[in-house]
C-alpha cells in the first residue's frame, strides 16, 4: 500500500503510476528523443566523448584504468592460487605469493609468452603499479613495527640480545667476506666497495618477523618456550637490523664524510624522537568506545608523515613507516586495531603488487647458467651464517643443542622482509641485476627450507 506524503492516507497504485509517468517517464522519453533525432540538422563536431562511447570493449580494456584492473585481477588470482597450492605442501602461503610475483616478470612469463607479458605489463603502466605497491609496503611495515612488542622481552632480554645480535653479526661478517669475492663482477658502476659490502652483509642478516609468526602458528608452537624465545629474538633482531640498515643507507646516500655524518645524526635523532617521546605517549593513551576510527586515521597520518620525514632525510620512506609502527606497539589496543583493520587490506590486496614489481624488475637475462653456482654459494653462506651464529650463542647461554638448532632454523626465515631490503638496495643502485636476482632466490629458498629443516632436526633427535 502506497501512502500520500502530505495527508498520510493511502494512494491507489494506479494513481501513483500515473504521477510517476507524468513527472519522470515523459521528461525522460522527451530527452531521449531529442538526443536521438534533433542532431541531423546540426553540424558534426568530432569529440573524444563520441570516440569513447563508440569504441569497443578492447578500447576500454586498453585504457589505464581498465589495464590496471586487469593487472590487479590477474596478479591476485595467480598470487592467491600459488599461495593456496604451497600451503597444501606445508609451506607458508606468502612463499607461493612471492614465487608468483617472480613468475609474472620477464624472467618466466616474459621468456615463455613475451607477447602476453608485453600486453599485460607495458612499460608505461609500471609507474602507477609501483607507487601503489610502495604504499602496500608502507602499510605492511607499519603493522610489522606494531607487532614488535619489545615489552614482551621481560625475562628474556639478555638471552634475546645475545642470540639475536649473534644471529646478525655472524652472517653479516660472512656477507662482507662474500662481498670481497662478488664486488669485481657484481659491484655496480660508481658504487664503492664499502657501501656494497655493508649492504650485502645486512642482506644476509635479515629475519622475517611476520613470516616467522605465521610459521610458528602453522606448526602450533607459538606459545611453547621455543616459540616465545624465537619471537623475542626475531623481534629484537628485526629492530636492530632495520636500525643498522637505516644507518647504512644514510651513509651510502651521502657524498663525503660531512654529509654522511649529518645523515647519520639525523637518523639517530629521528629514532630517539620516536622511541623517547612518541612511543611513551602512545603507551599512556586509551581508546574510548566508538573512537577507533579517529585513532586509526591518526596513526595512518603519523605513518605517512614519518615516511615523508625519512624520505626527506635520505633514508627512504620505509623506515618512517616502520618507526611509526614501533611507536604504536607500546599500546596493545592500538596494536590490535592495526592488525585487525590495516593488515588484511595490505596483505591481501597490495602486497601481491609488490611481489609482482619485484619480478618485473628482473630482466629476462638476469640469471645465467653460471649463476646457478653463485646461487648455491649465496644460499649456503646465508644459511650457515644464521645457523652458526644463532646456535653458538644459544648454546653459550645453556640452551640444549636440539633447541638451539631449531632456533637457528627459525631465524633463517627471511621472506618478505628480505625482499623489501633487496628492492631498497636495487632502487639505490647498490645491487646489479644479476646479484639482485640471486639474492631474491636466496630469500625464497631460505624461507621455504625452514619447515623441512625443522623436520630434519626433529627426526635426527628422535633417532
Amino acid at each position: 500500500m502506497f501512502m500520500d506524503v502530505q495527508t498520510g492516507g493511502p494512494v491507489r497504485p494506479t494513481k501513483w503510476a500515473l504521477r510517476y509517468l507524468v513527472w519522470a517517464g515523459v521528461p525522460l522519453l522527451v530527452g531521449l528523443l531529442l538526443a536521438r533525432y534533433a542532431g541531423p540538422g546540426l553540424p558534426t563536431v568530432a569529440s573524444k566523448a563520441e570516440a569513447v562511447v563508440g569504441s569497443d570493449w578492447a578500447h576500454h580494456l586498453a585504457s589505464p584504468l581498465g589495464l590496471f584492473l586487469l593487472q590487479l585481477l590477474v596478479l591476485l588470482l595467480v598470487a592467491k592460487g600459488a599461495g593456496a597450492l604451497l600451503k597444501r605442501f606445508g609451506q607458508p602461503a606468502v612463499i607461493g605469493e612471492m614465487a608468483a610475483g617472480l613468475m609474472m616478470g620477464p624472467l618466466l612469463l616474459g621468456s615463455l609468452l613475451p607477447q602476453v607479458h608485453g600486453a599485460l605489463f607495458p612499460a608505461a603502466s609500471l609507474g602507477p603499479l609501483g607507487m601503489l605497491s610502495q604504499l602496500g609496503v608502507l602499510m605492511f611495515l607499519l603493522v610489522a613495527g606494531a607487532e614488535l612488542d619489545l615489552g614482551a622481552l621481560r625475562g628474556r632480554r639478555r638471552f634475546a640480545f645475545t642470540v639475536s645480535h649473534a644471529g646478525i653479526a655472524v652472517p653479516f661478517v660472512l656477507g662482507v667476506v662474500l662481498a670481497i669475492w662478488l664486488y669485481p663482477q657484481h659491484g655496480p658502476q660508481g658504487v664503492g666497495f664499502t657501501a656494497f659490502a655493508l649492504f650485502v652483509g645486512i642482506s644476509m642478516s635479515i629475519t622475517a618477523f611476520p613470516v616467522l609468526l605465521r610459521i610458528l602458528a602453522d606448526r602450533g608452537i607459538t606459545h611453547t618456550p621455543l616459540g616465545q624465545t624465537a619471537i623475542a629474538c626475531a623481534a629484537l633482531g628485526d629492530a636492530t637490523a632495520w636500525c643498522l640498515l637505516a644507518l647504512i643507507v644514510a651513509a651510502a646516500q651521502a657524498t663525503g664524510w660531512l654529509p654522511a655524518s649529518l645523515n647519520l645524526l639525523c637518523v639517530v635523532a629521528f629514532i630517539a624522537l620516536m622511541l623517547g617521546l612518541v612511543k611513551p605517549w602512545f603507551a599512556r593513551q586509551t581508546i574510548a568506545p566508538g573512537r577507533e576510527g579517529r585513532w586509526l586515521l591518526g596513526i595512518l597520518l603519523l605513518s605517512l608523515a614519518s615516511a615523508l620525514v625519512t624520505e626527506v632525510l635520505g633514508i627512504h620512506a620505509l623506515f618512517g613507516a616502520f618507526a611509526a609502527g614501533v611507536a604504536v606497539s607500546s599500546n596493545a589496543q592500538l596494536r590490535h586495531l592495526l592488525v585487525a583493520k590495516v593488515e588484511p587490506f595490505a596483505v591481501t590486496l597490495l602486497l601481491p603488487l609488490f611481489f609482482a614489481m619485484t619480478g618485473l624488475r628482473m630482466r629476462a637475462d638476469a640469471l645465467q647458467t653460471s649463476d646457478i653456482a653463485l646461487c648455491v654459494v649465496v644460499i649456503a653462506v646465508a644459511t650457515v651464517g644464521k645457523l652458526l651464529g644463532t646456535w653458538s650463542a644459544a648454546r653459550s647461554t645453556g640452551m640444549a643443542s636440539r633447541e638451539a638448532w631449531r632456533l637457528g632454523a627459525l631465524m633463517n626465515t627471511r621472506g618478505l622482509m628480505e625482499l623489501i631490503v633487496l628492492n631498497l638496495g636495487y632502487e639505490l643502485g647498490l645491487l646489479g641485476d644479476r646479484l639482485f636476482a640471486v639474492l631474491v632466490i636466496m630469500a625464497l629458498v631460505t624461507t621455504a627450507m625452514t619447515g623441512p629443516l625443522l623436520n630434519l632436526i626433529e627426526r635426527r633427535h628422535l633417532r
